[in-house]
């Protein structure tokens, strides 16, 4: 294929960066947006419609971050738009019950197979907090598990091990070094979590047979989401449960980011696992800020009002507008060959790159599968864990990539810590200019 490569000019998204910078910390909200991760400094997008994004230099990208999954039917949807504009008109939010928290809920756990009830947060963040509160009101304990390189939000007890380190720093499998996310937290925060890593049998099952008869909780995102996409080995999600089950620990399975992705019912559905408490955001949304924890009456009933009620306020909780979109979104979801969509255009852009790291000669892994994967740039033929993510990938290659593709007119964040994602919006046409894209820019990796 040939060079096809335009020069685009980014004049006006450094001028904003600049002027950013003066109002707010680094220029953006977070850290994710900023010239920690964009070398040159963020792209400022402007608008969007469907897979395509438009900066405001007037660049044109097919989007493949989707506002880190948040936009599961990609950019200004017609219905989505209908809905907001319908909303918008009768009144946003009243902080009162309204008919369209309960047909969002109605909508809720119609999908997700665990979901007996469910509580509306603002966001994926509160929602963690609020299942690991309920799960030590449930079970009496305080300690919980939280596993290596995966992120829960940014909650204290959560912000543990999360970020990816030198292999040295991470100390022995069988004793983690633990290592704070963040400053300003003491440290005796910590001192009630159980860190271990993920996708180890062997090794979980020694740490439960330790502690676990004083978890209330262990925490899990089903696909590792928070070092690209690691699959879970064959079973391992299964013998969670059963450990858990066990020793009386409540599990917890964290689905802000897989949550109406891979299944309707996301991937507990996918891969059959009945957790005890789960949580959502993102895709759940189409694009609003929103968070949800769902499980059974006699775990969630517990916020009941009461003298010994988990409490859980929030002036926000169930925006009307936000609700209206959850019910028509999870109504589009609900549409017939919605997710076989969903596998076979992400399943087209996985083989397309394969094939092309294949005949360029890139030492580069795709790994995932249907509508969420990641580039790898390693010699292994699979990551399976956070200490094989921090030791054997080139996190600085993929940032160059990313940055090759953005100059061909491909949207993706250069962190190589999250992930690919496909739309209800994006079509062959995507994929094939994706893997074009790809091609071209493998030359400027030599």
């Amino acid at each position: 294929m040939g060079e096809t490569i335009q020069k685009r000019s980014r004049t006006l998204s450094r001028q904003w960066f600049e002027r950013a910078q003066k109002s707010l910390v680094e220029g953006v909200n977070s850290p994710s947006r900023g010239a920690a991760v964009y070398a040159d400094g963020p792209v400022l997008l402007e608008r969007g419609n469907g897979s395509h994004v438009w900066d405001i230099d007037g660049n044109e990208y097919i989007d493949f971050m989707m506002s880190f999954g948040a936009l599961i039917q990609g950019h200004a949807h017609p219905n989505l738009v209908k809905t907001v504009s319908e909303a918008m008109a009768e009144g946003s939010h009243f902080a009162a019950a309204t008919s369209a928290e309960v047909e969002a809920a109605e909508r809720f756990r119609g999908m997700v197979p665990s979901a007996e009830v469910v509580r509306f947060t603002n966001t994926g963040s509160e929602a963690t907090m609020l299942a690991l509160r309920l799960a030590r009101a449930h079970t009496g304990r305080n300690k919980f598990l939280k596993f290596e390189g995966h992120y829960h939000g940014w909650y204290d007890p959560f912000l543990l091990n999360a970020h990816s380190h030198q292999p040295e720093q991470l100390g022995p499998v069988e004793n983690p070094t633990r290592i704070p996310d963040s400053e300003g937290i003491p440290l005796s925060i910590f001192d009630d979590v159980v860190l271990a890593p993920w996708n180890d049998t062997a090794a979980l099952e020694k740490v439960m047979k330790r502690h676990g008869h004083d978890l209330a909780a262990m925490i899990t995102e089903p696909i590792m989401a928070n070092m690209g996409c690691i699959l879970p080995r064959e079973g391992y999600l299964q013998r969670m449960r059963e450990l858990t089950r066990d020793c009386g620990a409540l599990l917890i399975l964290d689905e802000v980011v897989t949550g109406f992705r891979y299944a309707p019912g996301g991937c507990q559905e996918y891969y059959g696992v009945q957790p005890d408490i789960s949580t959502f955001g993102k895709a759940l949304g189409a694009g609003f800020p929103v968070g949800a924890v769902a499980g059974p009456r006699s775990i969630l009933e517990r916020m009941r009002w009461s003298e010994h009620m988990v409490l859980h306020y929030g002036t926000f909780n169930g925006h009307r507008l936000t609700m209206k979109v959850i019910a028509a979104n999870l109504d589009l979801l609900a549409a017939e060959n919605v997710y076989q969509k969903f596998h076979a255009v992400g399943n087209a852009a996985i083989a397309g790159l394969r094939e092309v790291f294949r005949r360029r000669k890139v030492k580069a892994i795709v790994q995932g599968f249907g509508p969420m994967f990641q580039i790898y740039f390693t010699e292994r033929d699979a990551i399976h864990d956070y200490r094989d993510y921090c030791k054997y990938v080139d996190t600085k290659l993929y940032s160059r990539f990313i940055h090759l593709l953005l100059d061909r007119g491909i949207y993706m964040t250069p962190s190589n810590g999250l992930h690919w994602i496909i739309s209800t919006a994006h079509t062959e046409s995507d994929v094939q200019a994706l893997v074009e894209a790809a091609d071209q820019a493998c030359t400027g990796l030599s």
